[in-house]
């Protein structure tokens, strides 16, 4: 597995949790996170294929279609187990 599948897995995680106790509810993504180039990268990705939405940079939820993709395929760190 690598780093992006890594950090996709996380965030996916995260924000299911999030989104479970509160649909309309945004993330604050962590400072640490959001300096590194590759998760900009994977939120960027997530945000053009409409599994999440953008507040402001680093400030995130999960859409509905996000959440049914996290529900209806196993995380990719599940897959290695």
């Amino acid at each position: 597995m690598d780093h992006v599948e890594i950090i996709r897995d996380r965030l996916l995680l995260t924000l299911a949790e999030r989104y479970e106790s509160d649909r309309n509810q945004y993330v604050t993504l962590p400072r640490q996170t959001m300096d590194s180039s590759l998760a900009r990268e994977v939120v960027a990705e997530m945000r053009n294929e409409k599994t999440i939405e953008e507040q402001i940079r680093g400030v995130v939820r999960l859409t509905a279609r996000g959440y049914q993709e996290f529900k209806t395929h196993p995380l990719s760190c599940a897959e290695q187990s």
